[in-house]
């Protein structure tokens, strides 16, 4: 039985790792032909071995390595069918004492590297008449932490873009929605749960601010990506799914 994204060509960008590793992994099992873009080429190359796929190193802060993603994308498979635009860093501060380089390297990652990353595939995608784009926003897109800045910025900033490219394109044939990922068993989780003295408490103190009692799964993420990504929402557009088990909805005393 052929998969939910059959011969669909994608491009996963920060898939080393974490969500974007979870993503190549589950298009990979649905059918798609994997591009990893990955700053990290170890990782990189270790997933795409896994998969199957295609390794091109990209830093997503240089515009340059995107099209050079998006040309091996074309030049192996013809045709560019999904971006998945995950690489993201967190930059947390509280807003005066930022050091001033950080403003620049959040937003060069979070939200520049999201547009390089769209710019380079959106040419392919409007010739051929169809492609959708799946960016990896955050929880902090639409609500704000105290002492997480300038992320959250950067976050409203891509759901914006999202926005913005899915409304431009929409009579053309692309989509472009976003994902929202609330607290995600990453091990950039596990390794922030380690700095603390008993990492089994604080896991369990993160776990209990979720209704369902636990975090999420990077391949929960994915599954929604591959639906995104999928012929089965061709009428979701320019939209954001929220992952994060109702907390962000959860009354607060």
């Amino acid at each position: 039985m052929a998969g939910r994204l059959q011969d669909k060509v994608a491009i996963v960008t920060g898939a080393g790792r974490g969500i974007g590793e979870a993503i190549a992994r589950c298009f990979a099992r649905e059918g798609a032909k994997v591009v990893v873009a990955e700053r990290d080429a170890a990782t990189g190359q270790r997933t795409a071995a896994a998969v199957g796929g295609l390794f091109v190193p990209c830093d997503v802060t240089d515009p340059a390595q995107n099209e050079a993603v998006a040309k091996a994308a074309l030049d192996a498979h013809g045709r560019i069918d999904v971006l998945v635009a995950n690489a993201g860093i967190n930059v947390f501060h509280e807003p005066l004492a930022m050091p001033p380089d950080e403003w620049r390297r959040c937003f060069a990652t979070d939200l520049d590297g999201v547009w390089h990353g769209c710019r380079a595939v959106l040419p392919a995608m409007l010739e051929q008449g169809a492609g959708s784009i799946v960016a990896i926003a955050s929880c902090h897109a639409f609500t704000i932490i105290p002492h997480t800045f300038p992320y959250p910025v950067a976050k409203h900033g891509l759901l914006g873009l999202v926005r913005a490219l899915g409304i431009e394109y929409a009579a053309r044939g692309v989509r472009v929605n976003a994902i929202a990922p609330g607290y995600i068993e990453t091990q950039i989780a596990v390794d922030y749960w380690n700095t603390f003295p008993d990492p089994a408490t604080e896991r369990r103190r993160a776990e209990a601010l979720h209704p369902p009692g636990r975090i999420g799964k990077p391949e929960e993420v994915a599954m929604t990506a591959v639906f995104l990504a999928s012929d089965e929402a061709p009428f979701i557009n320019a939209s954001c799914i929220t992952i994060d088990g109702g907390r962000s909805v959860l009354y607060h005393d």
